[in-house]
């Protein structure tokens, strides 16, 4: 069990079906999905989003042009708003610069905490393939060494600052995984990490 700090509780939910996690869901309104580039976040959301049918919006839509330029800052700024204003969303990406903006209109923050090989294998496995969430197509034989060199800094340069701003707003549902199993079996409805401020659970259901 990990604590991320004495004001910040770790406990696990464990759940008998996907069923249970549709009751758990149910709380779920305003919920971000967040953490380092290649860990999953699209793929989870959209996994997610299947579950709860709570409509789904990518960072990367709102802020890329299909010809791999950025729109003005006041449009994505106008449609990321746009989105906070509807009574439920799921809103998948990192984007520092409007994190606690979306830390603040949410309910539920859902942060993938993968070590770095595996958001690198991400990236990897998902060049030159078609994506809802991204609106071109890397080269299958495509590298940024700049966005892989922000991978492999990401745990000792933006995790913490991540991390911080979730201790800030520790009174929402926050949910952490570590591992591609962790999220797989949430989303089956056999386990559940959360943290809920300082109050910490252990729920059985059916067992």
């Amino acid at each position: 069990m990990v604590f991320i700090s004495e004001s910040i509780k770790l406990f696990c939910v464990m759940l008998k079906d996907s069923k249970n996690v549709e009751g758990i869901a149910r709380n779920m309104k305003k919920i971000i999905v967040i953490g380092c580039p290649g860990s999953g976040k699209s793929t989870f959301s959209k996994a997610l989003h299947e579950l709860t049918k709570i409509p789904l919006f990518h960072l990367d839509m709102m802020y890329w042009n299909s010809d791999r330029t950025i729109v003005e800052k006041h449009i994505f700024m106008e449609q990321l708003n746009s989105v906070l204003c509807k009574e439920e969303w799921i809103i998948d990406g990192n984007y520092n610069s409007t994190m606690e903006l979306r830390l603040q209109a949410c309910d539920t923050v859902i942060f993938l905490d993968y070590p770095m090989d595996v958001c690198l294998e991400g990236v990897r496995e998902r060049r030159g393939k078609i994506r809802t969430d991204m609106p071109w197509v890397e080269d299958a034989n495509e590298e940024d060494t700049e966005f892989t060199q922000f991978i492999k800094d990401y745990n000792n340069q933006s995790r913490s600052k991540v991390m911080e701003l979730i201790e800030q707003y520790s009174y929402k549902d926050i949910y952490i995984f570590n591992n591609r199993n962790e999220t797989k079996d949430f989303l089956e409805g056999k386990r559940c990490i959360q943290m809920n401020g300082e109050k910490m659970d252990i729920l059985q259901e059916n067992v």
